[in-house]
């Protein structure tokens, strides 16, 4: 165990200081509950207290967030997290670049950019394969960054459509019972594109470019038969697809077109017995060229940090159980 140190952050000026610290001083908690220290401001000064280790890290945070501010960013949570959780795997001297790009911007002209090393992997393999997986479980950004890029590549006129699917499976629930047709069914479990579509382009252009035929949302049965060209194509939620639904995806790629799978193997909810058509992609198509899966962990969740570590929770119980059925 590292000596316990105490060192001194000096603020270059007051707006620095208000910035860094964030409203009600909440990205100092972030800082301190990701690097287990204690940060202390006062006046133009800030104390941090705790393992020499982790003191240093903290310091090196703070320097990349200042970096940040003095390029004129706003910084969110978001941005704080991702800089704590860099230092954590010892990734913190990538953390400015991920800053160099901005991907498009929103809605309301924020700087859509990626926020970690794994979200840079993904956007690198999707510019470079014509399909690419995105594995891991959920607040990776996999479902947001896919939009993004499909909107992107219409915006520059690389595609002439985007699509956006999912398998009509969900934990536990009969689509049966639900009013209308099968859209109108499958519809509250699209609202993630939806959420998505309307903060990066806004609710009328979304609904101006589905009226147009540009922009389709349609559950995965709507996909049958069709041979999709010049399009940016994304399957959301792969893992609840089977091996059939897999495959009649996939052979669904025309010339011009980009895929992007999504899915998390930990969210199973097909029925007892059928096979993930997403885990068996990454057998099958493991070396298959102009194929790219990127594979996202708990510690690349941009949510709430304490989303990463429910994650981490229900990763160890899952593993403790799996050791428990082996030993008996």
């Amino acid at each position: 165990m590292s000596a316990q140190i105490q060192q001194i952050f000096t603020f270059e000026n007051a707006e620095q200081q208000t910035k860094l610290i964030g409203v009600n001083d909440n990205f100092l908690r972030l800082i301190e509950e990701g690097l287990s220290v204690q940060l202390h401001a006062r006046g133009d000064q800030m104390s941090i207290s705790g393992d020499e280790s982790q003191v240093q890290l903290a310091r090196a945070v703070l320097s990349e967030l200042t970096n940040l501010i003095k390029h004129q960013i706003n910084l969110s949570p978001t941005d704080v997290v991702s800089a704590v959780t860099m230092a954590q795997r010892g990734t913190l001297e990538y953390f400015g670049d991920l800053y160099s790009e901005t991907l498009i911007r929103d809605n309301k002209g924020r700087a859509v950019r990626v926020k970690n090393f794994g979200q840079r992997q993904y956007i690198q393999a999707i510019r470079k394969n014509d399909i690419t997986f995105g594995i891991g479980p959920a607040g990776t950004g996999k479902t947001y960054l896919a939009v993004v890029m499909a909107i992107s590549s219409l915006k520059r006129g690389e595609v002439e459509r985007i699509i956006i699917t999912r398998p009509a499976v969900e934990a536990g629930e009969s689509l049966g019972f639900l009013p209308g047709d099968l859209k109108e069914k499958v519809d509250p479990y699209l609202r993630p594109i939806y959420d998505a579509m309307n903060a990066i382009i806004g609710a009328e252009q979304t609904q101006r470019l589905m009226d147009r035929g540009v922009i389709e949302i349609a559950p995965l049965a709507y996909m049958r038969g069709r041979t999709l060209d010049d399009a940016f194509i994304i399957l959301d939620e792969a893992q609840n697809t089977t091996n059939q639904q897999m495959k009649m995806f996939l052979t669904r790629l025309g010339f011009g077109s980009k895929m992007i799978v999504n899915g998390d193997v930990s969210q199973i909810d097909l029925p007892r017995g059928a096979k993930s058509g997403l885990i068996s992609a990454q057998k099958i198509l493991a070396d298959v060229n102009r194929i790219a899966f990127v594979r996202f962990s708990s510690a690349d969740v941009v949510r709430h940090p304490v989303v990463g570590l429910i994650v981490n929770a229900y990763e160890a119980a899952e593993e403790r159980l799996a050791l428990l059925k082996k030993e008996h």
